[in-house]
């Protein structure tokens, strides 16, 4: 209690100081008289970051002369560690520290012990406030955590007196910094570089004195209050169940929000004289020194989570719960965050947002498909991000080989710049055969079209000079939507769409959800799914909630009025499915002829053909359909039996395995004998030599990323493709052929251009 009356007491007389009339430069030479005074210091001296050098700016008990006059770069000296290293310093022995920088002009000589705490503002150390005794001993955690918190008042004094420069203390932080590098998983191939923005902005504590610990802690109580309130909410949602990815997460998120010991940390220093956002940060500060200093990974991953809701806490407290994206991004950014939802990121403007980097993240996360159709790169499960990334900091996200560069050397910046101008090289030579025909130099016509998702995808079409757009996913207007969007809303993206393509083909996929891509509002009490990608979804869920669907389709009709009208269906596993949802479909279009609607000139039905006992039935399913599409993706992990969202299997399977080669051709042969035109919609036809393979197997159209059309289209009119088919039919019946090896060797003899 004697502890708590003593930080009280220093507090008190601060906010006295601060309220006072004198300059800037006087209140901090009362500032340290006190400090000395009531922690019975003989030396109390403060040092601000000043044009990069950290200036001796007032001191109790240093000579007088050196102020203005001992300056220390960043990381020079005990003041100069501290402030590069935004840690405390306890020495009952200055002078053995081997950091130890003597500045005779002081008259330090005569003192041995020595602590030290930094004063920062926005991530950044601003200054150092620092005691010094004649005596050898070590100061008591309590003195320590004094000295902290008269920091923190400091922070803000020297803030509102426009002694430091943020901007500049950022840049000399990062600067003092140093470069990381950070592991993380692909989520999103592609390389960005920005300044990093946190999704949630961290709060900037303004005001530190209290004027009511009573209002102060009643505010408190209130925000654990609510913080509760939410935690449990979102554990009663069907998507943070048990069993699911976040429900370990947040069941610690309880532990500790319902921890009294961190509520009465908190409410101990409100009662020294903390606002309720200072009191906060206090606790948060003495959790992230305890972070930095164990070694366990269990222990640090919850300490993280508690770091992670003192954070939410404080927000609460502070009422500043907006993200990032309400305030708008100011230049070319890459955004960090816990774990971000599609319609979070769909509020950032893509045009300079250049990367995600996430904490958490997962491959199958609704966040990660948006992103793939904004064409953002994504990296996630990066450890440590928040405690090694400063917002400010110079970004360079690697996706492709899984690493986020955190303030990289200009050797490493030139490389990227490098990278990124043999891009932009290529997408020249892109633009060159835009408006040209993606035809071989033997004279095989292939048809281009691109996937997209958004309205803005479809505004693209003009710009990659894709065929049209062969596969547009409907499910994200589903995903980003808090509720089942209403049929105008659909009918309108879709006209939009239509309009957009023009003349070009526009292939509608109907809705993909339920399984690992589920919607809260369609969820029905049913339990987590251990297999969702085989789970109840796509057409299965469609078909079990009919109503859903003849909103669709209805939207779909009235969108496609007076044009050709194109419509294909998810994950069939029977030909009765299809049947069964093409008289649905055609139910709908009946009705509206009756009602005296507008009607497409003509509607085509397609099947989307992911599901390997689909294969077996072709002969029946084929003279039902007008066309087919072939997912990739899906059958590719169905026939080999491995999840593409796990990591450890990413690389088990290889699409150029004569297995997956031999199941497209047979599938290529029966739509073809059937007259059916069949396209290959998914990754596979978006890489330029597994694009060449499928055209080797006789498939003349394909459906990939707005990206890759610029890609494919250079690499198909620099082969010859008939040469190739008859070469992949003997690689695929002999057995044990290298079909990678052996096409690349033919691609290179032929000088195709694969990138």
């Amino acid at each position: 209690m004697a502890a708590v009356n003593a930080a009280r007491e220093i507090l008190r007389r601060l906010h006295e100081v601060m309220a006072g009339r004198a300059g800037a430069e006087a209140k901090l030479g009362q500032v340290v008289r006190i400090v000395a005074q009531e922690l019975s210091s003989e030396v109390a001296s403060i040092y601000l970051l000043r044009d990069g050098m950290l200036e001796l700016y007032a001191t109790q008990g240093l000579a007088q002369a050196a102020v203005h006059v001992t300056r220390l770069s960043m990381g020079q000296g005990l003041v100069g560690i501290i402030a590069q290293t935004r840690e405390p310093l306890n020495l009952a022995e200055a002078r053995a520290h081997p950091d130890f920088a003597y500045r005779p002009e002081t008259g330090e000589e005569n003192y041995h012990s020595f602590a030290g705490v930094p004063i920062v503002r926005r991530e950044a150390a601003i200054g150092v406030l620092g005691v010094q005794h004649r005596e050898p001993r070590d100061y008591d955690d309590v003195e320590i955590e004094a000295l902290q918190t008269v920091a923190m008042v400091l922070a803000e004094l020297i803030h509102g007196a426009g002694l430091v420069d943020d901007a500049q203390a950022a840049r000399v932080r990062a600067a003092s910094s140093g470069p990381v590098r950070l592991p993380g998983m692909k989520l999103v191939d592609g390389l960005g570089r920005g300044v990093a923005v946190f999704h949630q902005p961290r709060v900037v504590v303004e005001h530190t004195v209290a004027d009511d610990v009573e209002v102060e802690r009643a505010r408190v109580y209130a925000a654990f209050a609510k913080m509760r309130e939410q935690i449990d909410s979102m554990m009663g949602q069907a998507e943070f169940t048990a069993g699911s990815d976040h429900h370990e997460v947040l069941e610690t998120y309880k532990m500790f929000a319902y921890d009294e010991g961190w509520g009465r940390r908190i409410n101990e220093a409100i009662e020294t004289g903390l606002t309720a956002e200072a009191a906060i940060e206090r606790v948060q500060a003495r959790t992230r020194a305890r972070m930095r200093s164990i070694d366990d990974p269990y222990l640090r991953e919850r300490l993280t989570d508690l770091d992670d809701l003192s954070n939410r806490l404080l927000r609460i407290v502070s009422g500043q719960l907006g993200t990032a994206a309400a305030l708008g991004l100011q230049g070319d950014t890459i955004l960090i965050a816990r774990n971000l939802g599609p319609a979070e990121l769909l509020e950032y403007d893509r045009r300079i947002l250049k990367g995600v980097v996430l904490e958490e993240g997962s491959l199958t996360a609704h966040v990660i498909i948006v992103a793939r159709a904004m064409g953002v790169p994504v990296l996630g499960r990066v450890r440590d991000l928040f405690a090694q990334v400063a917002e400010g900091d110079e970004l360079i996200v690697d996706a492709s080989n899984g690493a986020l560069l955190v303030r990289p050397v200009a050797a490493t910046i030139l490389s990227y710049e490098a990278m990124s101008g043999l891009k932009a090289r290529r997408a020249e030579s892109f633009a060159l055969v835009k408006d040209l025909p993606a035809t071989s130099r033997d004279g095989v016509r292939i048809a281009i079209h691109m996937n997209a998702g958004l309205a803005e995808d479809a505004a693209a079409i003009d710009v990659t000079g894709a065929d049209g757009i062969g596969l547009f996913r409907t499910e994200f207007q589903f995903l980003v939507s808090a509720t089942l969007p209403r049929r105008e809303r659909q009918q309108a993206l879709y006209e939009k769409v239509l309009d957009a393509a023009g003349s070009r083909p526009v292939v509608f996929r109907t809705v993909d959800i339920g399984g690992d891509k589920a919607v809260p509002y369609l969820l029905d009490g049913r339990e987590p799914e251990e297999n969702p990608a085989m789970g109840w979804r796509a057409l299965r869920l469609a078909l079990g909630r009919a109503g859903l669907m003849k909103v669709q389709a209805r939207a779909l009709l009235e969108a496609g009025a007076g044009r050709q009208l194109n419509v294909m269906f998810p994950m069939v596993s029977e030909p009765w499915e299809f049947a069964e949802a093409k008289a649905l479909v055609e139910a709908q279009r009946a009705l509206l002829h009756r009602q005296g609607h507008r009607l497409p000139e003509s509607v085509r039905y397609g099947a989307m053909i992911e599901v390997p006992a689909l294969i077996e039935t072709l002969d029946t399913l084929l003279p039902m359909t007008d066309f087919v599409s072939v997912g990739t993706n899906d059958l590719t992990q169905f026939l080999f039996a491995a999840d593409r969202a796990n990591p450890r299997l990413a690389d088990r399977y290889d699409w150029l395995s004569p297995a997956i080669l031999r199941v497209l051709r047979r599938i290529a042969r029966a739509a073809s004998a059937a007259g059916v035109p069949a396209t290959v919609c998914g990754e596979m036809g978006g890489r330029p030599l597994e694009a060449l393979a499928l055209m080797a197997l006789g498939i003349d159209a394909l459906s990939i990323t707005p990206s890759g059309v610029g890609p494919i289209k250079a690499m198909v009119r620099s082969a010859n493709l008939l040469p190739l088919r008859a070469a992949m039919g003997q690689w695929l019946d002999a057995p044990g052929v290298d079909i990678r090896a052996v096409l690349t060797e033919a691609a290179v003899a032929q000088g195709v251009e694969l990138g």
